[in-house]
């Protein structure tokens, strides 16, 4: 029987979706959308604000208003733990997960 690589082969499968996920980010905020590019946490490490691509600071209440209303690009509204949450769309980028964004 053939000897396979698993951990080789899955890393490859990652690196062909990551290499895809950001050709995709790249064109697909083609409306003109606000986006954040930068949070403001509290010091237990919850995000409580954020900058946009325009430079206004939101606060949470804000910024989940404008999502549902679908005026920020690449960001998702879900209902958790009893509330509704804003996350950054599943596009398998790290780097552009609403944690990982810079602080202002």
């Amino acid at each position: 029987m053939e000897q396979k690589d698993f951990e080789e082969i899955y890393e490859q499968y990652k690196e062909q979706s990551e290499q895809q996920a950001q050709m995709e980010a790249g064109r697909s905020n083609s409306d003109g959308k606000e986006e954040f590019v930068a949070v403001r946490k509290n010091d237990d490490g919850d995000i409580i604000a954020f900058k946009t691509s325009t430079g206004r600071e939101l606060d949470y209440i804000t910024a989940l208003d404008e999502a549902k209303a679908g005026k920020l690009a690449h960001v998702d509204v879900f209902h958790k733990y009893g509330r509704d949450i804003i996350r950054s769309e599943p596009d398998g980028i790290k780097e552009n997960n609403l944690d990982q964004l810079p602080e202002f």
